[in-house]
């Protein structure tokens, strides 16, 4: 049973209080609205639409998009009510730790760490090669062997530790960084949107939604769990189209998530933080349809590039220093998602650490910059090395399958708290309990099953060492525990 034991909402705040994990407290509704659409928005913005569009939705992927916002803010809501609640550090690990006991929250935190650490690695590997691209419209050429795909990926190691130090630094220093270099990307993207208007032909967009057909299979370990399970063939064009394409961009949306590992550093996190989180979707939805409007509208959908569809559109259209914009664009972009899945990660770690169940030790805070010093250390170092060394397009999926099993946990999560804790003060309730936030699990496990076979071994394999870690460690050392046992020795 004392794997069930849970967490104190009060015990969670106090803890927050101690001198030496107390964090600096700067951020604002703006700060997190920033944040929030700094790690939403990358490259998926520039590349997965074409993709999308040209495989399965034509035209209509613009729906695509509008149902994965709304099947987004199922979870979202469960997250900004969930937030406002308990604003400390650790995001959905505390949250279960509160709501569902220690082990659930082990494996929340541990799956939080894979999306984070391998988010931050893929996308400064995604930052190398469109930096590449970027200086290639320069003139100027990298050595092979140092560069994106080459035996050490050195931009990406570099813009890991020129991030790392910026994060030990401070969150409002990274803050500030962070508002310039997402000011940037929302300009060059709203510019391509405003330029790509005037090259939009109505006739484009005729069909709109194509004729439904059947997508070209996967097979062996590639191919989708529920195919593998079931043998459900996956559907391109039609109505299901639409929806296959839903759930094809539904991962360009995750990373707000990210925005409740900062509620120990906001000023007013019970109105704050579920601004943030619902905020910076809602500006994240109409980015994302705009773009998906413009570039379905200036090429036919069945003659759009796959790769880089933005970018090879305007050059369709003879416009090709375009090229060069949207690939600076991409870089300010990728920079702030690899900042904030950074600092994500860190945050996560401090929680789990000021809980004991990582050594505590590790929590250690900065007496001048007031950060968690060691562990955004810990985390700069490993995330260097993950995308310096491993082989381009190995672990995506693996970052997918780490957000949508929190997703799932948090939304059963908040039904759970409601019944446990129906007198909590909540600043932002999800309407239609229990309904809501059942439909969000349901839709976030879906999505699970439609990622690769592979993809979940990879992730058992994960858990197994999750587990080794908990049993070995964590559960006997766990803050919790002990305070428990101490209670126990004094009756």
């Amino acid at each position: 049973m004392s794997m069930l034991r849970t967490k104190s909402i009060e015990q969670s705040l106090a803890d927050a209080d101690e001198p030496e994990y107390q964090l600096k407290k700067t951020l604002s509704a703006f700060d997190l609205v920033v944040f929030g659409v700094g790690v939403v928005i990358g490259a998926g913005i520039f590349t997965l639409t074409g993709r999308a569009a040209h495989d399965v939705a034509g035209p209509s992927i613009v729906l695509s998009f509008v149902i994965a916002a709304v099947c987004c803010a199922l979870a979202a809501m469960c997250y900004a009510e969930f937030a406002s609640s308990i604003p400390i550090s650790g995001s959905a690990y505390t949250f279960s730790y509160a709501s569902m006991g220690e082990l659930v929250a082990w494996i929340v935190g541990w799956d939080l760490l894979l999306e984070m650490f391998l988010g931050a690695s893929v996308v400064a590997q995604g930052w190398s090669s469109y930096l590449g691209t970027f200086l290639g419209q320069l003139g100027i050429t990298l050595p092979a062997a140092i560069s994106h795909g080459g035996t050490v990926d050195l931009p990406a190691v570099l813009l890991v530790l020129v991030l790392g130090v910026l994060v030990v630094l401070g969150i409002k220093e990274s803050m500030r960084v962070n508002i310039a270099l997402v000011g940037l990307k929302l300009f060059i993207v709203l510019f391509v949107i405003v330029a790509g208007i005037g090259f939009i032909s109505s006739a484009n967009y005729d069909p709109f939604i194509p004729p439904a057909s059947v997508a070209e299979a996967k097979n062996g370990l590639t191919q989708p769990l529920l195919q593998a399970v079931l043998g459900i063939e996956p559907s391109a064009f039609g109505v299901g189209g639409i929806f296959a394409g839903a759930a094809l961009v539904f991962f360009a949306y995750i990373g707000f998530d990210v925005v409740a590992t900062t509620a120990e550093e906001t000023r007013n996190p019970r109105r704050d933080l579920p601004i943030g989180i619902l905020g910076s979707l809602a500006i994240c939805t109409v980015l994302y349809c705009a773009v998906a409007l413009v570039v379905t509208g200036m090429v036919s959908y069945d003659e759009l590039p796959k790769d880089a569809a933005l970018a090879r559109a305007f050059e369709i259209h003879g416009q090709g220093w375009m090229a060069t914009i949207i690939a600076a664009g991409a870089v300010a972009g990728l920079t702030t998602v690899v900042l904030t899945l950074m600092i994500g990660a860190s945050r996560v770690m401090f929680a789990m650490s000021r809980d004991h169940l990582l050594p505590p030790v590790l929590a250690k805070v900065h007496p001048t910059f007031r950060t968690p010093w060691v562990i955004t250390v810990i985390v700069t170092v490993v995330t260097a090395l993950i995308a310096g060394l491993t082989p381009v397009g190995v672990l995506e999926e693996m970052v997918n399958i780490g957000t949508l099993s929190a997703f799932v946990l948090v939304s059963v999560g908040v039904i759970v708290l409601r019944r446990t804790r129906p007198e909590l003060p909540r600043a932002f309730r999800v309407p239609w309990v229990p309904v809501l936030p059942a439909a969000a699990a349901v839709v976030c496990f879906y999505l699970m099953l439609n990622l690769p076979v592979e993809t979940w071994l990879r992730f058992l394999v994960w858990l197994a060492i999750g587990f080794a870690i908990y049993f070995g460690y964590s559960r006997s050392h766990s803050r919790v525990g002990l305070a428990a046992q101490g209670q126990e020795r004094k009756r």
